[in-house]
């Protein structure tokens, strides 16, 4: 296989694994698990993400009509008192959390009980949600595109590191323009009907999601200018790709 076409086979394999990693972590991922009550096995997913324009409704089959549920949710990282929700049915108990406006928070668990039994999932903590505006798909797939389209190009161009006669001004440019427009007029897009802001990072706010986009924009933008004067271009490249690398590590939407 020639060397090219390893790289571009690297690059593809590292950009899927951080397109993984990212879907399954940060704080808007569900939290899912089982607990074992009075002898059953019972799943839950509970949801760390929803949309203001719904109430996000719980559901849980315990598999036992004599098991009852009941919800208790507070406005988020507040001393409130937990208002509490009896969960209806049996088997499949469910419940309602009242819908928030873009960025609002609740935290939320369940208590299960029988008899004289109770159980609280998912254990001591409760699980917090954030709620968010609905984004188009048109504005939603083209951002998710260009980033991780510019996650490949940036590894690509930093894989040339160990080429003797590097080719990066094109691999650069590209990252550059595609992270550009994934990150700002995309990202701009993604966060205003989201969130209803165009932009929580430096200098205006300390969201880690737009902070890392600005460090990694700007790593490749100086490792660009150091290509062009020609000193030690390779070196750059290469440490423009791993800061985007790490910042892609960084779990979304923290």
């Amino acid at each position: 296989m020639k060397k090219t076409i390893l790289f571009w086979v690297i690059a593809f394999i590292l950009t899927i694994a951080s397109a993984f990693y990212q879907r399954i972590t940060g704080p808007t991922y569900s939290l899912s698990g089982k607990v074992n009550f009075d002898g059953k096995e019972i799943p839950f997913k509970l949801e760390r993400s929803h949309s203001s324009s719904s109430n996000y409704l719980v559901e849980l089959k315990t598999g036992d009509a004599e098991i009852k549920g009941t919800i208790f949710y507070r406005k988020f990282n507040t001393l409130e008192e937990f208002t509490s929700v009896e969960m209806t049915g049996k088997e499949t108990l469910s419940a309602e959390l009242p819908a928030q406006p873009p960025l609002g928070k609740l935290e939320y668990f369940i208590q299960l009980t029988k008899a004289d039994r109770s159980i609280e999932i998912p254990g001591e903590k409760a699980v917090p949600i954030r709620f968010k505006g609905d984004v188009p798909i048109w504005v939603l797939i083209p951002h998710v595109i260009a980033m991780f389209m510019a996650m490949m190009f940036s590894t690509r161009a930093g894989l040339e590191f160990f080429n003797k006669e590097p080719k990066l001004e094109k691999l650069t440019l590209w990252t550059i323009v595609i992270l550009f427009i994934g990150g700002f007029p995309l990202g701009f897009a993604m966060n205003y009907l989201a969130f209803g802001e165009m932009w929580g990072g430096w200098p205006f706010g300390n969201d880690a999601t737009d902070n890392k986009t600005q460090v990694a924009f700007i790593a490749w933008l100086f490792a660009f200018y150091m290509i062009k004067k020609n000193k030690n271009p390779k070196l750059f490249a290469l440490l423009a790709a791993i800061i985007l690398l790490a910042a892609y590590m960084i779990p979304h939407s923290v």
